[in-house]
């Protein structure tokens, strides 16, 4: 079989899922989507049951915080691979700061359970179905997410962060 390119991969997609790849491009040559959330754990099982495709590897989960986006202030983004035909692709799932939540891939790959709760402990992204959704680095005691871009970067009671010591001007 010829290696697939990322034109024909697209294709393929959206042939199955005509109205939810909403938006696609190639930075560096890696095929990345926006897919809608509400379809986001369904295209991902179809792309590891394709015969074609066979997208066996799920790479990463990561969360993204936008907070000037409105109605798309958090993003899920998935890293995902086929061994068989040595391609890898970007899947990009938005979702509104007021319903942060999106359907669990534990049930396609398993090895996806510490990646959800690492995005739910530092973002908030709860992950519907998840069998254990719970903090997995911060103490069970916070009651914020600390990577969203909701907070100050420095503390301002800490003496030892003078602005002076940094080259900035204290004005």
């Amino acid at each position: 079989m010829e290696k697939l390119n990322n034109e024909a991969i697209l294709n393929l997609i959206q042939g199955a899922f005509p109205n939810d790849v909403l938006f696609h491009e190639e930075p560096y040559g890696l095929l990345t989507m926006e897919v809608t959330a509400t379809k986001g754990h369904e295209i991902i099982e179809w792309l590891k049951n394709h015969e074609v495709l066979s997208v066996n590897y799920l790479t990463n989960i990561a969360a993204v915080h936008y907070p000037e986006d409105a109605g798309r202030e958090f993003a899920v983004v998935y890293q995902l691979h086929s061994w068989k035909n040595l391609f890898r692709l970007r899947i990009k799932c938005y979702l509104p700061k007021e319903n942060v939540s999106i359907a669990s891939l534990v049930d396609i790959f398993p090895g996806a359970n510490w990646m959800e709760r690492e995005s739910y402990d530092f973002f908030g992204v709860e992950f519907i179905g998840h069998p254990d959704m719970r903090r997995i680095l911060n103490e069970d005691s916070m009651d914020y997410f600390p990577m969203r871009k909701e907070y100050a970067l420095e503390d301002d009671t800490r003496e030892d962060k003078d602005d002076r010591y940094f080259g900035r001007n204290n004005q």
